[in-house]
């Protein structure tokens, strides 16, 4: 990481079929090798998937499965006087929707199942339910940083 300049934020381009750089920015987080036909089509099955279970825009469905697992405070370590404490602070939007993306794959791929179409649409069910793997990430997240309140005046 260089410490003379902040990298520039990259143009994030939407997607071809909903137009929406949310659904850009989940298919690049979920590719694996390079593989961005196979992400795409990984992707696209299981918004077909979604759409015929729920008999909704399955769009909004993602967009609300984001919101829902999205952090609002998060810990970062701070080092005072010898001694490192966990300082909780509010997540700027762009990082609380990485860091939801994030969670919603990894909890996808930690899923029992075969095919990882299913196991990405169940997550995202789960998340626009406020259950599954990727919630409760949020949660315990969030309890650490109730926790840790008492450091908050070491914020940085």
């Amino acid at each position: 990481m260089s410490r003379r300049r902040t990298a520039k934020k990259r143009l994030i381009t939407p997607d071809p079929i909903y137009n929406s750089t949310l659904v850009t920015m989940l298919i690049n987080r979920l590719l694996l090798k390079g593989k961005k036909t196979l992400a795409q089509q990984i992707f696209y099955q299981a918004m077909k998937k979604i759409e015929d279970s729920t008999q909704q825009d399955p769009l909004e469905v993602l967009r609300q499965a984001v919101v829902n697992v999205t952090p609002l405070v998060e810990v970062k370590a701070r080092r005072v006087g010898g001694s490192t404490y966990q300082v909780p602070l509010e997540v700027k939007a762009d990082r609380g929707t990485s860091l939801a993306l994030r969670w919603l794959i990894k909890s996808a791929r930690t899923r029992s199942g075969r095919e990882m179409v299913s196991k990405l649409s169940n997550e995202i069910l789960d998340a626009f339910n406020n259950t599954g793997a990727a919630v409760r990430k949020r949660e315990e997240i969030h309890r650490m940083a109730e926790a840790n309140k008492a450091y908050a005046q070491f914020r940085f």
